[in-house]
């Protein structure tokens, strides 16, 4: 029985380290990370809840540049990456979520305006800032500018809170994109990001595919071999004890 259940517990670990983790898109940044950028791609969807539009995609990377008191800055690129069937679109702005959330932005560059706790397109929802290429009352965008299929735009960003942070979480990352052309019915869309690269700011290295969390399953599996080894540990003590009092 004490093999078995060790050699049970033994065979959970290695599936445990075995598995790949689960990926959750968002950044964490500290006064540490200067220099750490990251780089997100989007896909495209029309509608609430609407299947992706091939061919409709975009990618954003953003680095820090600095930490000071209540504020953290960025540097920020964007592409417009649309393919064939799509014949033609432009990003008009970009948008995500803080934690903790921001009280104030600013931006230059290619989407020099900002926007705080908006609601963006297609059931997205209220982000807590966007940045937009034009001064639109809606993080949808406007006007002509942002960046048609091909181009590449890029700038800084400031975030601003009410106190100093110790750290800030970026995420649920989307993209609006205007002037679709080349999907019949359809000529405007928003994007959502996952995070495809990250380089840190002290190594480096780089690493694929977002942060890694662990699978609420795979946590479970090594709660039973603890528990596991645990059980066979005891039931070896009761043996010696009672070879003992014999």
């Amino acid at each position: 029985m004490i093999r078995l259940a060790k050699r049970a517990s033994l065979a959970i670990l290695a599936s445990l380290a075995a598995a790949s983790p689960a990926l959750a898109d968002s950044m964490l940044f500290n006064a540490g990370d200067i220099g750490k950028t990251v780089t997100l791609d989007y896909n495209g969807c029309s509608g609430s809840g609407g299947a992706s539009i091939d061919g409709l995609t975009g990618s954003t990377t953003f680095t820090l540049t600095g930490v000071s008191g209540s504020t953290y800055s960025f540097g920020y690129t964007v592409k417009n990456t649309t393919s064939a069937p799509v014949t033609g679109s432009r990003i008009s702005s970009f948008a995500f979520n803080t934690d903790p959330t921001i009280t104030g932005a600013s931006s230059t560059g290619a989407y020099s305006f900002t926007q705080l706790s908006s609601n963006y397109p297609n059931g997205i929802g209220t982000v807590d800032v966007c940045f937009k290429d034009a001064s639109t009352g809606a993080c949808a965008g406007g006007g002509s500018g942002g960046l048609t299929a091909g181009q590449t735009g890029s700038g800084d960003f400031t975030l601003s809170f009410a106190s100093p942070v110790s750290s800030l979480t970026l995420s649920d990352f989307f993209v609006r994109y205007q002037s679709i052309t080349g999907v019949p019915g359809v000529t405007s869309a928003s994007g959502a990001g996952t995070i495809s690269s990250s380089t840190s700011s002290t190594s480096g290295g780089s690493t694929t595919g977002g942060t890694d969390v662990p699978e609420p399953g795979m946590l479970g599996l090594f709660g039973a071999g603890i528990i596991g080894l645990a059980l066979a540990r005891r039931r070896q003590t009761a043996v010696r004890m009672q070879r003992a009092a014999a």
